[in-house]
């Protein structure tokens, strides 16, 4: 038996996971459901060993085809170095095939880490770092309680690529409500345009039923975006993107609304913006349509279904009956999103 955490990146679907702390260090962020109710706490090296040669057992006979791991939970690197070496070095004895090692961690982690470690992880096997940014803007940051600051997640980012390792920073389109919406947009670009990191990966947000936020709703100091609002907040973030090789990512994760804004910044901005463009340019009843038919599945669809009459007259009665409550259609297409949330593991999320 070993253990295994709750989540993982959507890009590491199909590796090893290999628990080497529990839970998230932090765990106060309002916006995230993954860990409430757990406590943070440090696997030993011996714990993580052992967990290993249970992998290893299990999958004797095919541990040389299981090329990328992962390791758990929200911020492996505050265990020190050498524990880490020891883990990788180890990990890699014992499925020799692995050519990626991935892991999450936050930004004040990264800056308290030297380039010199992060260079000593990446020799040992430690390939990417995947880091929940979420907004450039520190009133924003404040507000979703994050626990840290712009010049945390520069100087936490830019180790990182100095060392070489690649770089996944996970941007939330959504977080600030409509208050905060243009300078989350453009200070999100701006540090990103500081750090160029390889990957940035795009976590439309949704609002969990339980999640303390609500409460900043009904206090109005936080005002929730509609569908069009987000779209039109990633836009502004991406036309204020240098056009640097890092890859704008939509495609891998399904609370985005156009999935297929995605690609490389030096070659695909202009396509990204034009594709934004086409949606921001439908009618109110095109746009509800195409929401309500991405948020009733988890499949794909072109803009340009919105233009098929047979379906539209199909889904124009059901945006009819949701329109008749005050707010209805919003209401339910931010239901639909909830749903695909982690749920926290307790009753008392506070």
């Amino acid at each position: 038996m070993y253990e295994q955490g709750v989540i993982r990146p959507p890009s590491e679907a199909s590796s090893l996971l290999v628990r080497v702390t529990r839970n998230c260090p932090w765990n106060q962020c309002i916006f995230c459901p993954a860990y409430k109710g757990t406590k943070f706490s440090r696997r030993t090296v011996e714990e993580v060993k052992k967990d290993i040669d249970n992998m290893a057992r299990e999958h004797d006979g095919y541990a040389n085809m299981i090329r990328s791991a992962f390791l758990q939970d929200a911020d492996t690197l505050v265990l020190k170095t050498a524990d880490l070496l020891e883990i990788l070095t180890y990990l890699k004895e014992k499925f020799p095939a692995l050519d990626r090692i991935t892991s999450y961690a936050r930004a004040t982690t990264l800056k308290r880490k030297s380039v010199d470690d992060l260079k000593q992880l990446k020799e040992a096997g430690l390939s990417r770092i995947h880091v929940g940014m979420e907004s450039g803007s520190e009133k924003v940051l404040k507000m979703i309680k994050k626990g840290i600051t712009p010049e945390d997640i520069v100087t936490g980012g830019q180790n990182v690529v100095k060392a070489g390792i690649s770089l996944s920073e996970y941007i939330m389109p959504g977080v600030g409500g409509k208050t905060f919406s243009e300078e989350h947009a453009k200070e999100t670009a701006r540090l990103l345009n500081l750090i160029e990191p390889d990957f940035i990966r795009v976590r439309t947000f949704a609002m969990h039923p339980m999640s303390p936020m609500q409460a900043l709703v009904r206090d109005g100091s936080f005002v929730p975006m509609t569908e069009e609002e987000v779209v039109a907040e990633i836009r502004l973030l991406v036309y204020s993107l240098n056009e640097m090789r890092s890859y704008f990512s939509c495609a891998d994760f399904s609370l985005n609304l156009l999935m297929h804004v995605d690609g490389r910044l030096d070659e695909k901005k202009a396509y990204m913006l034009k594709e934004l463009d086409r949606f921001l340019s439908l009618t109110k009843e095109q746009k509800q349509a195409y929401s309500l038919l991405r948020r009733s599945s988890y499949m794909q669809y072109p803009i340009d279904i919105v233009f098929n009459d047979d379906l539209m007259k199909q889904v124009i009665p059901e945006i009819e009956k949701l329109e008749k409550e005050p707010d209805g259609f919003n209401k339910y297409i931010k239901t639909l999103m909830s749903y695909q949330l982690p749920q926290p593991q307790t009753d008392e999320w506070k």
